[in-house]
């Protein structure tokens, strides 16, 4: 897995991010986040996660899979979370890859964020990816797949947000249930770049753990 070359000679600017206020307490955020039976539940990118050994550093490799219907797209991926910051900040880190030349994505590399505040917790992710399908996914990367790839993102964050504040269960949030009022997903609750402009790319706000993992 070596996908730290071809990612860094991206713009900053083209990888991913998206934040969501959750009003909810830190550690419930933490257990439906970092548990895989949880995660795959709000988490419309992937339709399983299989845990396959815990290195001695901590890091945690796993196998994926998105089921489509008419394909199952496959991959590995390794993750290190962290508690780390006065304020009782937490992060994770992950590096994910695959060998289906179906998938859209190639390998990448990210992190989420769980940043404690007074109304609650901001989650956050930033992630950047080698486009998968050769040249024509590096054609049609940067206006069909990667907007796509952040809406996911971010209606999967929203669904995450509606069962740790409300208890909406996801199942509930997804396919004809989330036609019911009040329990339809919305990106547009999700914020699509950082508050604040620092001059720094989405990953370079990565946390250090990341290097650690490649």
């Amino acid at each position: 897995m070596t996908p730290e070359s071809p990612l860094r000679r991206r713009r900053g600017d083209e990888a991913l991010y998206v934040e969501v206020l959750i009003r909810a307490p830190l550690e419930e955020v933490w257990r439906l986040t970092q548990d895989p039976a949880s995660h795959v539940r709000w988490d419309a990118r992937f339709s399983d996660i299989v845990p396959q050994r815990t290195r001695s550093d901590g890091a945690r490799e796993f196998r994926y899979e998105l089921d489509l219907g008419v394909h199952t797209i496959r991959g590995t991926g390794v993750s290190l979370a962290t508690r780390e910051g006065p304020a009782g900040e937490r992060t994770s880190a992950l590096l994910f890859d695959t060998e289906d030349a179906l998938s859209p994505l190639g390998a990448g590399r990210g992190y989420w964020r769980y940043i404690p505040t007074p109304e609650g917790v901001r989650f956050l992710t930033g992630y950047d990816y080698v486009p998968g399908w050769g040249w024509l996914g590096r054609l049609c990367d940067p206006f069909l797949i990667r907007p796509f790839v952040w809406w996911l993102t971010a209606r999967s964050f929203d669904r995450l947000r509606m069962w740790a504040e409300e208890g909406t269960s996801p199942e509930q949030a997804s396919g004809w249930r989330s036609l019911r009022r009040g329990y339809r997903p919305r990106a547009r609750n999700c914020r699509s770049r950082p508050a604040r402009r620092t001059g720094r790319t989405i990953m370079d706000d990565a946390p250090r753990s990341l290097e650690e993992i490649a």
